[in-house]
C-alpha cells in the first residue's frame, strides 16, 4: 500500500466519527412504523446519533478532519519528491550505482509508508481519545433525561426491529448535551513509533 492511499485510508477513518449518520429527523421519518401502545418506563436511544448531532460531536468531527488533512500534507510533502527521484533513477542505465540508488530508495519509501501508517494510528487515537470525552460529558445528560421521562429501562434504539418510538430519548439528550458543552478542542495524540511496527 502506497502512502497516499494509507492518508486517504486514515480520512475516512477520522470521519467515521463523523460521516455522521442521517439527521434525527431523518431517522425517525426512516424507523419503521409498526406503530402499537406506549409501554411506560420503556426508553429508547441511539448513542451514534447523538455523537452525530450534539454540537461537541460535529466540533469533533471537524476538528479530526483538520488534524487527518495536516497529516496527509506532512506525507504528500516526503511522497512527491521521492516519487520524482524514483521517476528519474527509471530512465538511467542499469549499473551498480543505480542498483544501490534504488535500494535506498526503496527503504526511503517502506520508511515512508511506516510514517504514514503510523500517522493513521494517531488519527484513530485522536478520534477514540475525543469519542470517549463526549461519552464522558454524555452519560449525565442520559441520566437526567431518563430520570425526567420516568424511564424503567433503556434501549439501543437501533436495536428495535419496529414499534412505537415516542419514548425516543435521543433529541432530549442531545439538547441536555448541548447545554453540557458545546465545544471540543484537542490535538493529534502522539503515540511512540514501536507501535506502528507492533500494528503491522
Amino acid at each position: 500500500m502506497t502512502p497516499h492511499s494509507f492518508i486517504a485510508a486514515l480520512i475516512l477513518l477520522s470521519g467515521a466519527a463523523a460521516v455522521a449518520p442521517p439527521t434525527l429527523a431523518q431517522e425517525a421519518s426512516a424507523a419503521p412504523s409498526l406503530g402499537g401502545p406506549v409501554i411506560p418506563g420503556v426508553c429508547l436511544l441511539s448513542r451514534e446519533a447523538v455523537f452525530a448531532n450534539a454540537a461537541a460531536g460535529r466540533a469533533a468531527t471537524a476538528r479530526l478532519q483538520e488534524l487527518a488533512a495536516a497529516a496527509q500534507v506532512e506525507i504528500e510533502a516526503e511522497r512527491q519528491p521521492l516519487e520524482a527521484e524514483l521517476r528519474a533513477l527509471e530512465a538511467q542505465p542499469d549499473n551498480a550505482a543505480r542498483r544501490q540508488r534504488a535500494e535506498a530508495l526503496a527503504g526511503q519509501w517502506q520508511t515512508l509508508q511506516q510514517k504514514a501508517a503510523h500517522a493513521s494510528q494517531e488519527i484513530e487515537a485522536t478520534r477514540v481519545k475525543a469519542m470517549q470525552r463526549i461519552a464522558n460529558e454524555a452519560q449525565p445528560a442520559i441520566a437526567q433525561v431518563y430520570a425526567a421521562k420516568s424511564c424503567g429501562l433503556l434501549l439501543d434504539r437501533n436495536s428495535a426491529l419496529g414499534g412505537n418510538f415516542s419514548n425516543d430519548l435521543t433529541v432530549d439528550v442531545v439538547e441536555a448535551l448541548d447545554a453540557r458543552i458545546s465545544a471540543i478542542s484537542f490535538e493529534r495524540e502522539r503515540l511512540p513509533q514501536a507501535a506502528a511496527v507492533q500494528e503491522r
